[in-house]
């Protein structure tokens, strides 16, 4: 974390839960941090342990109310001017580091500060992700205090009050590692997805349940070109195929 006098404070805010495995990295990677803030929605491993030998203040908070509530949860956490969103298995480059500490650090005044969306190189199995489903995409992440606004239960999104810009630098985003973390995190996202679809009244039918996972192989495959990231590409279409159906089918069924 940084230890610089007389500038202003960015707190990076982290949401967690069963992280071990990557709660150091993504903290150690954050040296633009003033403060790092640990929400945790109930880990049962060395989360807390290893988030708190590092400097981190760690937060129990129970996530029933879905993702947008934690956030806006995590918001309440902190006074700091600057705040800055990570996932736990995101990394940020040395580069990111440096242009957030310089947004952070500028004189403009709060009135003409803009929130930020970093550009994420998604990282499957160890082979970065340039095209269909998983290339490079925009999220975000830096917002000046006092001007975000979360919604949504699972594919959460943010309400800005100020314009907003891109940086020049990417961050890393190791979205999978190993299979056994693939499947698990593929249930419950299917599980979360379909649930919030239930909770509108929506009952997909037979149709929508065959004809969305192969749109969506199509789109991520094809259109999104992702046969030019060779067999995981052609892996990957094939697993968002996978998720539609289970989402859909969970939700007719639910």
């Amino acid at each position: 974390m940084t230890t610089k006098k007389n500038h202003a404070h960015l707190a990076v805010l982290i949401l967690t839960k069963n992280e071990e495995a990557n709660i150091a990295d993504c903290i150690k990677s954050a040296t633009c941090a003033d403060d790092v803030i640990v929400i945790d929605s109930g880990s049962t491993d060395k989360t807390q342990e290893i988030a708190e030998s590092l400097g981190a203040r760690f937060v129990r908070h129970d996530m029933s109310e879905g993702f947008a509530a934690q956030r806006n949860f995590a918001l309440t956490l902190t006074d700091d001017e600057w705040v800055l969103y990570l996932d736990a298995d995101e990394r940020l480059t040395r580069e990111a580091n440096d242009e957030i500490r310089a947004i952070v650090d500028s004189d403009t005044p709060a009135s003409e500060r803009k929130a930020y969306e970093i550009k994420r190189l998604n990282i499957i199995f160890g082979q970065m992700m340039m095209h269909g489903g998983h290339k490079p995409d925009w999220s975000l992440r830096l917002y000046p205090s006092g001007t975000v606004t979360w919604h949504g239960e699972i594919h959460e999104s943010a309400n800005v009050t100020c314009p907003v810009a891109r940086m020049k630098s990417p961050m890393h985003h190791y979205t999978y590692r190993d299979w056994t973390s693939y499947v698990a995190k593929l249930n419950r996202y299917t599980t979360m997805a379909a649930e919030e679809m239930a909770e509108k009244g929506k009952r997909p039918s037979i149709f929508a349940i065959i004809a969305h996972p192969l749109w969506g192989f199509f789109r991520d495959y094809i259109l999104r070109l992702g046969f030019l990231d060779g067999a995981l590409g052609l892996f990957m279409a094939g697993q968002r195929a996978v998720y539609l159906f289970e989402k859909y089918l969970k939700a007719r069924y639910i």
